[in-house]
């Protein structure tokens, strides 16, 4: 299918079927999540050039609708929007009523460009927000009967490491609609699979033809050369015990020296999704709301209990949070909590990355457990001091 009109078709086709299409658009300097009327509205011929603490996109002039790496939105803030109005309350000369916050839009929502990495965050929030004993409505009234389009991933940043987590760059096996490959190579075209009953009946509305084999090498070798060009890597063996079986490392003091325990972290991951709620009554009394926020661990009220808070010291608020990612999340959810997006690098202000965190405490651990007097590695990466 031809990429820019196929790309056009295919929205204009999930309008008329009355979905609100949302995709990444290039907005205040960086990919964000916007409406999507056309191919028009993609970052066409854009990169992201992304590293420790440091973003920015520049131009290839190859038309590519998909070559960008994620930007600092998921979509995270569409399901689970960063601040949600909980319940309203008011009085009159007549009585007092309450009433119950709405769910924002009642339009089915069609997601266009979704990474692999993406996909899999919206799945493990699905499980927690969705599926889980506790299902959140506002959540699972915004999820309820959305259309995804994964793109493959082609062109990774220097902070991604999806390849690490199984999450990507190529099309997962299931958890879609459509998923498409862009091809640069010759003719600027997408190889695209249905990937559940709409996908099908969305692709036969399309003018496409059948992939050839010529069409499908093509499209394994985009995710092949994405994965050999992976920008970071974490080893993921035992990096449950790893990270938990020694609270007191000396790294966990180099970290938070660095640390501005600002929550950017928190802000642009896909999975996390803690929050907290804040009341307020109108200045005369006669209305009062509760409002739902994203919370962020590096709070440090977030931890407050019995007059204090817990977690006091910026070390022990990073442990918590790199520690629940990729160690606790198992015991509570069964899967890692982190995807590799690689966000939390690229929007880290000092540029922490913590694939070298995890690699040093590895190597640390490791070297203690053989008789060899443990030192601190000094750091060598990331955009701040």
């Amino acid at each position: 299918m031809d990429a820019v009109s196929g790309i056009t078709r295919l929205v204009g086709a999930l309008d008329r079927r009355g979905y609100r299409v949302l995709g990444p658009v290039v907005r205040d300097g960086a990919i964000r999540i916007g409406p999507v009327a056309s191919a028009d509205d993609l970052p066409r011929g854009l990169r992201a050039e992304l590293g420790p603490g440091a973003a920015r996109l520049r131009d290839a002039g190859d038309g590519a609708l998909f070559a960008h790496a994620v930007g600092p939105d998921s979509w995270r803030a569409v399901f689970h929007p960063p601040r949600e109005l909980q319940w309203r309350a008011g009085r009159d000369g007549k009585g007092f009523g309450v009433e119950t916050g709405p769910v924002d839009d009642p339009a089915p929502l069609a997601l266009v460009g979704v990474r692999p990495c993406d996909l899999a965050a919206v799945g493990v929030q699905d499980r927690v927000l969705r599926d889980g004993s506790f299902p959140d409505p506002g959540y699972a009234g915004r999820r309820a009967g959305t259309v995804i389009v994964v793109a493959g991933c082609g062109t990774p940043a220097a902070t991604c490491f999806c390849a690490s987590m199984g999450t990507g760059p190529a099309l997962p096996a299931a958890g879609y609609d459509l998923g498409i490959v862009e091809i640069l190579a010759g003719q600027h075209r997408l190889v695209v699979t249905a990937g559940s009953s709409l996908g099908e009946e969305l692709l036969n509305a399309l003018p496409t033809r059948r992939a050839t084999d010529d069409d499908l090498a093509a499209a394994s070798t985009v995710a092949d050369t994405a994965r050999a060009a992976m920008g970071r890597r974490l080893d993921t063996e035992d990096v449950r015990d790893v990270l938990v079986r020694d609270p007191d490392h000396p790294r966990w003091d180099d970290v938070a020296a660095r640390c501005l325990a600002c929550g950017n972290c928190t802000l642009v991951c896909p999975t996390c999704f803690c929050t907290t709620t804040e009341d307020g009554t109108s200045l005369d009394g006669s209305t009062a709301q509760r409002w739902r926020r994203w919370d962020s661990c590096f709070s440090l009220d977030f931890s407050y209990a019995a007059g204090g808070a817990v977690r006091s010291s910026v070390r022990s608020r990073y442990r918590q949070w790199l520690t629940h990612k990729l160690a606790t999340w198992w015991d509570q959810f069964g899967e890692s909590g982190c995807v590799g997006c690689g966000r939390c690098i690229a929007w880290c202000p000092v540029g922490i990355d913590l694939t070298e965190e995890v690699a040093a405490i590895r190597d640390e651990a490791t070297s203690a457990h053989a008789g060899v007097p443990v030192a601190v590695t000094p750091r060598t990466g990331g955009g701040g001091p």
